[in-house]
């Protein structure tokens, strides 16, 4: 193969790389009934700066123009790779120094807190460890260097070129992907049980983190004399979910935060309806839905064969007040405001109908 030829494999193949994690990270996932990827600009871009920079310490206004400056750069350096204009003098230098930053974050990460999490190089769309980001870059630097030896001298250098493909670039993701001027305020419908009516919920949204409080059977209780009976409990306490129900910290409740589109919240939802159905005195469901796809909502509770009460909040609230590192779908069982369990993704934590069940029915010194 001639340098030419090996020269602009390389190019194609790096290229294609940052053009697929800048794709990716525009993309919610894949559609599960066809092999097409189900692009989202702004649930993708919102769940990226939720779940990899604000644990950076972003303020969520620079979050908003730091993700959407980084893809666009992604997509630039993409088609940049594919043109001749200061091939060798600035593109391939300026990519190869973008992976170096993003090696030198990685192995921090890693240090710090293990190779553990979705590194978000690829968006949700294809997960990948740290460890996997990290050996995938020094392999793209690899393919760099050599692709600087093998090519030749800059055939074009006009610097208007570069330009105007990265602001375009950028500015496209803006457009695509427009910011929002307040994420705090929740103006979607919520299901109002009373009366099966649709009423406007306005609702601050507390961005504080949810520490999962653990209690404490030996000090933290009470009784109750209920039929004669001493029943023991966890003390009363003021959870953070009590901005979205009045009576949510008032005895036993179920606490999900679903989206509407997730197969896994629906079917999490459906194992809920049935042992709503099972027990007499099961916990009452209250729901939060992140406003991606809010029109599934009506099938949504069609598919589980019920309707909880619910409310609908933003895509950045939502992933802040379920929690740093966790996912959907999350259930949290809450006594008397005391979070007893947290259920969320699909993985080691994911909700478990079996051990749900014998958790409900258990004492509470029993826990």
């Amino acid at each position: 193969m001639k340098k030419e030829q090996l020269a602009w494999v390389l190019r194609v193949t790096i290229a294609a790389l940052f053009l697929i994690s800048a794709l990716a990270k525009i993309a919610k996932g894949w559609i599960p009934e066809f092999p097409f990827i189900d692009f989202s600009p702004n649930f993708a871009i919102s769940t990226f700066e939720v779940k990899q920079l604000y644990p950076l310490g972003f303020s969520e206004e620079l979050a908003s123009y730091f993700s959407r400056t980084l893809i666009g750069i992604e997509f630039a350096l993409g088609f940049l790779l594919l043109n001749n204009n200061y091939l060798k003098k600035i593109t391939i230098p300026s990519t190869i120094g973008l992976l170096v930053i993003f090696i030198l974050h990685l192995s921090y990460e890693t240090w710090v807190s293990g190779n553990v999490g979705n590194c978000g190089c690829f968006g949700e769309l294809l997960p990948m460890t740290p460890v996997e980001a990290i050996i995938k870059n020094i392999i793209a630097i690899g393919l760099l260097i050599g692709l600087w030896k093998i090519q030749t001298l800059d055939s074009k250098s006009n610097i208007w070129i570069l330009t105007t493909i990265t602001i375009a670039c950028v500015l496209g993701l803006f457009m695509l992907a427009p910011m929002k001027a307040s994420t705090s305020i929740n103006t979607m419908p919520a299901f109002d049980k009373k009366n099966d009516s649709l009423t406007n919920i306005v609702n601050e949204i507390n961005l504080d983190t949810l520490p999962e409080v653990k209690v404490d059977s030996t000090k933290n209780k009470k009784t109750a004399n209920v039929d004669n009976k001493k029943i023991a409990e966890p003390k009363p306490t003021k959870s953070s979910y009590a901005e979205f129900y009045s009576d949510i910290d008032k005895g036993k409740k179920i606490f999900c935060f679903f989206v509407p589109g997730c197969e896994h919240c629906r079917e999490t939802a459906k194992e809920l309806n049935a042992m709503r159905k099972k027990y007499k005195d099961f916990p009452e469901v209250r729901i939060v839905f992140m406003n991606e796809e809010a029109e599934k909502i009506p099938d949504f509770f069609q598919f589980v064969g019920h309707q909880f009460p619910y409310k609908v909040i933003d895509v950045i609230p939502f992933w802040t007040k379920l929690g740093s590192g966790r996912d959907t779908p999350g259930v949290i069982y809450l006594w008397n405001g005391n979070v007893i369990k947290f259920y969320d993704g699909i993985a080691e934590k994911a909700f478990n109908k079996k051990a749900f069940e014998k958790l409900i029915n258990q004492p509470y010194t029993d826990k």
